[in-house]
């Protein structure tokens, strides 16, 4: 009689202080149905119980000693091991997921080397740290976070079930079927989209559909520009409409969005069709109004909600962003479509609406067109009206599916 592997599940952290914990967890996913092994990944005392891998493992899979150096330094270095580790263990087929459990140093341990892992392999940890900022742990990967609520530190009444439930969670996703029926043999187009474009791309992405493309839209936060970026240089995505550029004004100004002084780069770099638009430059992104900074005194807000405070851009701050793009664009080899909206860049750009400020998008127009060198494969195209009219989605669409050989 035929039997079924089971799914492979290593459950890491730094067995030193949290052998037992880890030693739980392993018995959970197995008493679920999964092979779950330990991973120690401590750097100072022994592993307590001893792990299925120890952290000697770790380390030979990367090829360097033990690390020292300050407690910051040896994480650094363990991480970077752990992920080399991961990746050939992924390679090999031999992983289905990976559940860390850490506090403070532990996490950021744990998160640089699950990091190296695909998208779409299970990826969580159990820590401390699950709350607050956790952009420095998550970044542009699907890492989940679980609160712990109390400390790693001894199994009692509080968090056994939190241990046991996120084991139960691994053991689902690793044992969770591939979708039926699911089509991967269509090329990927991602797009950037805000609430503030949501027409403009929703219309876009409608037309390179019917034309045979798999439309992949990511909220353009800060993080979603970075994993965008991230699935186009490993080539999982094989085109970008790039509509909603807001992330680069937060980046400019000093926003709470930002695309990171590299954006738009690993898009130029992969040479794959390009569409870059103007969408939501006219804002920068806050948090709670009472946390934009005091620099800011005096300018125009619109609060989005209670937890989102937009401000305008100058026609000053527009320049800049403006030469921004184009330094990117005139950098590439390949070839891009820039289509610009002459009527307004966001719902908020609009007659009647609180961004609408035509000699401020006017400035980032106009040094769109001053910077921008168009060339053989390189062209800027003019929509005079608003970027949510159907016919802007119509023109990006046009464009994208130009530059991609392919007819709407």
């Amino acid at each position: 009689m035929a039997t079924t592997m089971k799914p492979r599940i290593l459950v890491v952290g730094t067995a030193d202080t949290k052998g037992r914990e880890l030693a739980y967890v392993a018995a959970c996913a197995r008493e679920m149905g999964c092979a779950a092994e330990t991973v120690d990944v401590g750097t100072l005392g022994a592993a307590d119980p001893p792990t299925d891998i120890s952290r000697e493992v770790v380390i030979s899979a990367a090829g360097v000693g033990v690390p020292e150096g300050d407690r910051a330094e040896r994480i650094g270095k363990m991480g970077g091991a752990l992920a080399q580790y991961l990746a050939g263990e992924h390679a090999g087929g031999r992983l289905a997921g990976v559940l860390g459990l850490g506090g403070s140093g532990g996490t950021a341990l744990l998160a640089a080397g699950f990091g190296a892992l695909p998208v779409g392999v299970p990826k969580m940890i159990v820590s401390t740290m699950a709350s607050g900022r956790v952009d420095g742990y998550v970044g542009a990967t699907d890492l989940i976070l679980v609160p712990s609520l109390v400390d790693v530190a001894g199994l009692n009444r509080v968090l056994r079930p939190i241990l046991r439930r996120a084991a139960a969670a691994m053991a689902g996703m690793a044992l969770a079927p591939a979708e039926a029926g699911a089509v991967a043999d269509r090329p990927v187009a991602a797009m950037t989209m805000f609430g503030v474009t949501t027409p403009c791309v929703t219309g876009a992405s409608r037309i390179v559909e019917r034309s045979g493309w798999e439309p992949m839209v990511f909220h353009a936060t800060g993080t979603g520009g970075k994993i965008m970026e991230r699935l186009v240089a490993s080539g999982s995505i094989a085109g970008v409409i790039d509509a909603t550029t807001t992330e680069v004004a937060d980046e400019i100004v000093g926003g709470v969005m930002p695309g990171g002084p590299g954006r738009m780069e690993a898009i130029v770099r992969a040479g794959v069709p390009y569409v870059v638009s103007a969408g939501a430059l006219d804002m920068v992104n806050f948090g709670p109004f009472e946390t934009v900074p005091d620099r800011f005194k005096g300018r125009k807000f619109h609060r989005h909600n209670a937890q989102v405070t937009l401000m305008r851009t100058t026609a000053e701050e527009n320049r800049a962003i403006g030469r921004f793009i184009a330094g990117k664009l005139n950098a590439s080899k390949a070839p891009w479509s820039v289509v610009l909206p002459m009527g307004g860049v966001s719902a908020l750009d609009a007659p009647g609406q609180p961004f609408h400020d035509p000699a401020a998008t006017g400035a980032l127009l106009e040094t769109l067109l001053a910077e921008l060198r168009p060339g053989p494969g390189r062209t800027v195209a003019r929509h005079d009206g608003h970027i949510n009219d159907p016919e802007c989605s119509e023109l990006m669409a046009a464009e994208f599916l130009r530059l991609a050989g392919r007819k709407s």
